[in-house]
């Protein structure tokens, strides 16, 4: 049962999907930590656009709990927020726009394609590692 408009943990609805999205995220991140044998990652850089349809917030409030368990549980997200950009199907310019106006900044076509602004890019992960020949207690840096 769903609480109610008036619940204190109706709050917690929103991250639904966020937290769908860390999931999914972490999956990538704990597959790459075990193919280079990780101790530990440390940190996780993510690029998000504003188009996205991932509220950068709310991914950030749901990656301790995804994290939880995992290589990445001490792990911090680095959240970069990355720009709209088109190119215009007129002049070819590529140029920043804006999320409810998609139009061409050099000749004000509006007949643009979007090139950039609505990804989610998992762009770099760090971790400590462990070789073969290194003791358990010990790690060295990637």
């Amino acid at each position: 049962m769903l609480p109610s408009r008036g619940s204190s943990s109706m709050k917690y609805l929103p991250k639904m999907h966020e937290l769908a999205v860390c999931q999914a995220l972490l999956g990538e991140v704990v597959s790459l930590a075990a193919a280079r044998n990780a101790v530990i990652v440390t940190d996780i850089h993510v690029g998000i656009g504003p188009l996205s349809g991932v509220e950068a917030d709310l991914l950030q409030d749901a990656f301790p709990i995804a994290a939880a368990g995992t290589y990445a549980s001490a792990a911090v997200l680095h959240l970069r927020k990355t720009k709209i950009r088109v190119r215009c199907v007129e002049c070819g310019a590529e140029t920043k726009a804006k999320a409810n106006r998609l139009i061409c900044g050099k000749c004000a076509n509006w007949r643009t394609t979007l090139i950039g602004g609505d990804e989610l890019i998992l762009e770099r992960v760090e971790m400590e590692t462990r070789s073969e020949n290194q003791s358990m207690g010990e790690a060295a840096n990637v």
